[in-house]
């Protein structure tokens, strides 16, 4: 694994597209472009894994062989679930000669990545759609390469969404898909308060929503979450898997603090009521902003987790081509 440290500052990235309301985040955090972007989830997320996407899109121009050409087969990329931005800026970088186009179903959120790309005088070659539906996703085709980031698991049918995402790229593109890894971890075992084991809890907890929500979607089919087997079965060529690793060591600077202070509020309004009462209580101490046990001075919080990025290759014209 790659580890990705952080800088101390707000640089960073949000993988995921939003899968409640247009102008909600992962964890129902409504986004109004009047408050501080920086206490929106997907925002804060998202500087926090700059770093990984940087170097993750370093690595996908790897793959296209020499510097010199990979620039030249790299002129068209999708971001599917491009959230605020950060990962369309990574790949504008990484690919100069490149453009990108951002897709989400948040309006607001392409409102960011638009802004993001001007603030960074890229707003010439980072464009954005507004997609809801897999199908939509081949309508910007064909494209060299495509990136999306914890996607799939939002929908239905995954296998079907690979397949939607590899109608649109051109012969030699390739695709990467991030799904999961491993799920941030920021607290000791023993943390002093409640009973030691909290995070593993709330771990369990959080799967246990994200089966009952996937099966509730839409043409909720299930699949053995085997990325490089779907992948194949998309008619691609699995090019490989890298996995990469984002720590924030402690002690924390306040922008991480504040991510894991949002983070614990969502997860105490999204699976509260798989928690025992012990566990309540002790996540609502954690988020109390006065108490020193609270995450946002407690001196052994971190910040660690994991992103898995597998890819795969269109070698040869795709079917509906």
């Amino acid at each position: 694994m790659t580890p990705t440290h952080g800088t101390g500052g707000l640089t960073g990235d949000a993988l995921g597209a939003a899968d409640k309301a247009e102008h909600e985040g992962e964890h129902g955090v409504e986004y109004d472009e009047a408050e501080d972007r920086a206490e929106h989830p997907a925002e804060q997320e998202a500087e926090l894994h700059a770093g990984f996407l940087a170097e993750a899109a370093r690595w996908l121009h790897g793959l296209f062989g020499p510097a010199d050409r990979a620039t030249a087969a790299v002129r068209r990329i999708l971001d599917v679930g491009s959230g605020p931005g950060v990962a369309s800026r990574a790949l504008a970088d990484a690919f100069p000669e490149a453009g990108v186009l951002a897709v989400d179903r948040s309006a607001a959120l392409l409102a960011r990545a638009e802004a993001r790309a001007a603030e960074h005088g890229l707003a010439d070659r980072i464009t954005t759609q507004r997609a809801e539906r897999p199908e939509e996703f081949a309508r910007s085709g064909p494209v060299d390469l495509i990136w999306t980031g914890n996607v799939c698991r939002h929908l239905g049918d995954q296998q079907a969404a690979l397949r939607s995402l590899a109608s649109a790229l051109r012969p030699g593109g390739l695709l990467a898909v991030a799904e999961r890894g491993l799920p941030p971890r920021f607290l000791p075992r023993d943390i002093g308060i409640g009973r030691p084991g909290l995070q593993a809890r709330l771990d369990a907890a959080v799967e246990e929503q994200v089966t009952a929500r996937r099966s509730r979607l839409p043409g909720a089919t299930s699949v053995v979450e085997d990325w490089p087997c779907l992948l194949a079965s998309a008619g691609l060529v699995p090019a490989g898997t890298r996995t990469f690793l984002i720590e924030f060591p402690a002690p924390l600077d306040v922008p991480v603090r504040r991510h894991l202070h949002t983070r614990l509020h969502g997860l105490l309004a999204d699976v509260g009521e798989r928690l025992d009462l012990v566990d309540r209580l002790t996540v609502e101490q954690l988020l109390d902003g006065d108490a020193c046990t609270g995450v946002l001075w407690r001196p052994d919080a971190f910040y660690l987790t994991a992103v898995t990025v597998h890819t795969a290759r269109l070698c040869r014209p795709h079917a509906s081509a």
